[in-house]
C-alpha cells in the first residue's frame, strides 16, 4: 500500500510502472466485492492476482450463501445414495455455491431445488409425478406423457373429464423472504414430427366455461386463492396461485395447494400439467389471475 502511495506522490523505485490494479489491497478488494452479486464477482477473477485470490475467499462465498445452505446440504445427500457428505466435504464455499446453482433433486427425484444465483433465493419445482390428480390412474382420462419440454421429462395429459382436481404439498426449509407459487400449464399436446413442433389440439374445450381454481396454504397460517380460465392454446404459461412469506428459515414449512375446476355441468379437455414452482417473488413472470385473498 506504501509504494502505490508513493507513486502517487511522485517518488520511489516503483514510479515507472505506476498504480496497478494488483497494488490494491486484498481486504479492500473483498470489501468490494461483497456488494457485487456471484455473476459479477466471477468475472471480476481474471483481472489480477489479486482478484482471483479475493474471488475464491471462503467469506467472501459463506456470505453469498443462504443462511440455512447446511440444511441445502442435508437435502441434497440424502437424495445422492452414490455421493452423499463424502463428496461435499472438501469443496471450498464458492464449490458449494456452484453445486447448489445446479438442479438438486429430492423425494425420490420428484422435486428438486436450487439457488438462484443473483439474488441468492431458493427456487423449488414440483413433478406431475409428485401430485395428487384425481383419476390419474384412469387412462380413459389421464396419461402420463414423454416430452422434453419438462425439466422432469414428463407431463400429465388430461383427455377429458369432469371433475377436476390436482393436489400437491412441499415441506421444506426456505430462506427468509416473500415467495410465489405458480403452476406451470399448456393447453394441447405437444409433439414432435420430423424434428418439427406441433400441437395437437383435439381434445381442448371446456376451459372457457368457467374459470380453474388456485389456492395455498401454509402450516403456520397463511392462504391465497386466485382464478383464472386458462387460455394460449399451444403455449406454456405460469399461473400465479398466491404468495406466503417465510420469516424463519430455520423452521421448516409446509405448503399445501390446489388447482381444482369441479363444475360437472361440462367436460374439460387437452390440458398439460407439468410443474409446480416455488420462486422467489419476482423473479419470474407470471400469467396474472384474480387473486381473491391473501392472508
Amino acid at each position: 500500500m506504501g509504494a502505490g502511495i508513493s507513486c502517487l506522490e511522485g517518488d520511489g523505485p516503483q514510479c515507472q510502472r505506476g498504480t496497478m490494479l494488483g497494488d490494491i489491497p486484498e481486504d479492500c478488494v473483498a470489501q468490494m466485492l461483497l456488494q457485487l452479486d456471484p455473476p459479477e464477482i466471477c468475472q471480476l477473477a481474471g483481472l489480477s492476482r489479486t482478484f482471483r485470490l479475493a474471488t475464491s475467499a471462503d467469506p467472501l462465498w459463506e456470505a453469498k450463501l443462504p443462511c440455512n445452505y447446511r440444511y441445502l446440504i442435508d437435502k441434497t445427500c440424502q437424495s445422492d445414495v452414490e455421493g452423499g457428505y463424502e463428496e461435499w466435504a472438501p469443496l471450498t464455499k464458492k464449490e458449494i455455491f456452484a453445486r447448489l446453482c445446479r438442479p438438486n433433486p429430492f423425494d425420490g427425484g420428484t422435486k428438486e431445488f436450487w439457488l438462484e444465483k443473483r439474488r441468492g433465493g431458493i427456487c423449488s419445482s414440483i413433478s406431475s409425478r409428485a401430485l395428487s390428480i384425481t383419476g390419474i390412474d384412469d387412462r380413459r382420462y389421464w396419461n402420463c406423457i414423454p416430452t422434453d419440454e419438462s425439466r422432469f421429462r414428463t407431463v400429465a395429459y388430461l383427455h377429458q373429464i369432469w371433475w377436476l382436481e390436482v393436489r400437491g404439498e412441499i415441506d421444506f426449509s426456505f430462506p427468509e423472504g416473500t415467495y410465489s407459487l405458480s403452476f406451470r400449464l399448456h393447453l394441447g399436446r405437444p409433439s414432435k414430427r420430423l424434428g418439427l413442433r406441433k400441437c395437437i389440439m383435439d381434445h381442448v374445450h371446456g376451459w372457457n366455461i368457467k374459470p380453474v381454481q388456485f389456492e395455498l396454504s401454509t402450516s403456520d397460517g397463511q392462504c391465497a386463492q386466485s382464478r383464472c380460465y386458462l387460455d394460449g392454446p399451444g403455449v406454456w404459461k405460469i399461473y400465479h396461485v398466491g404468495d406466503f412469506v417465510v420469516k424463519d428459515s430455520s423452521t421448516p414449512v409446509i405448503v399445501n395447494f390446489s388447482m381444482t375446476q369441479i363444475d360437472c355441468t361440462h367436460t374439460k379437455g387437452g390440458l398439460c400439467v407439468d410443474t409446480v414452482f416455488v420462486q422467489p417473488k419476482g423473479l419470474f413472470k407470471q400469467h396474472k389471475c384474480s387473486h381473491d385473498t391473501v392472508t
